[in-house]
């Protein structure tokens, strides 16, 4: 079952799920936007739109996903939210934008999801300009951390919507010309992470 099929089948239940349970922790890695100056913001991955609630007014905003029953309730979320926001559908780890086109980029939920996170982090710095920043909510594991249960169901999890065994670490360091400014504790006793990166200048 691809991503796309199994989050399609999700998408009516998703927000009951996960809302309530990331809600705090967004906000918090959101507030990083509030800092200008800022003006056009990437949200990647952006699912059924549970961040276009909590992003502060009068920044422009682009929002992507893969998946259009997800993209779908997004829409109505940011109609509902009256911001100034355009909804694309497409991959996160092929972003249809031009280099240097954001001030910042939003990875809420997605590193953990998709296939070669490490592609989906190096597309946020090309499109990212220097010195912008992004901010990263995600579960991953620590370096060497032992975590068998979570290594075991990976494969099978990872097939229908999340892998367990993300180690961000080593997908940073396959990505150039990101440092990071953050990394702090987010939920589940420290297995979701929220981090903020900032591309160096060339």
């Amino acid at each position: 079952m691809s991503l796309r099929h199994s989050y399609t089948l999700i998408a009516p239940i998703y927000d009951a799920f996960v809302a309530p349970f990331t809600l705090n922790a967004r906000r918090q890695s959101l507030a990083a936007l509030n800092a200008p100056p800022l003006g056009a913001v990437l949200l990647a991955g952006i699912g059924s739109g549970l961040d276009l609630p909590l992003l502060p007014p009068g920044l422009h905003y682009t929002g992507l996903d893969l998946t259009p029953a997800m993209l779908a309730r997004a829409r109505r979320k940011a109609a509902a939210a009256h911001l100034n926001i355009h909804l694309d559908l497409g991959d996160a780890r092929q972003l249809p934008y031009r280099d240097a086109q954001f001030d910042a980029v939003v990875l809420h939920l997605i590193l953990a999801i998709a296939p070669q996170p490490e592609r989906v982090l190096a597309e946020a710095a090309r499109v990212l300009r220097a010195g912008g920043q992004i901010l990263i909510l995600d579960k991953f594991l620590r370096p060497g951390q032992f975590a068998p249960l979570r290594r075991l169901l990976s494969p099978l999890l990872g097939q229908l919507a999340t892998h367990t065994d993300v180690v961000f670490e080593r997908v940073l360091e396959r990505v150039a010309g990101l440092e990071v400014l953050s990394d702090q504790p987010a939920l589940a006793g420290g297995w979701f992470r929220q981090i903020r990166l900032r591309k160096k200048a060339a």
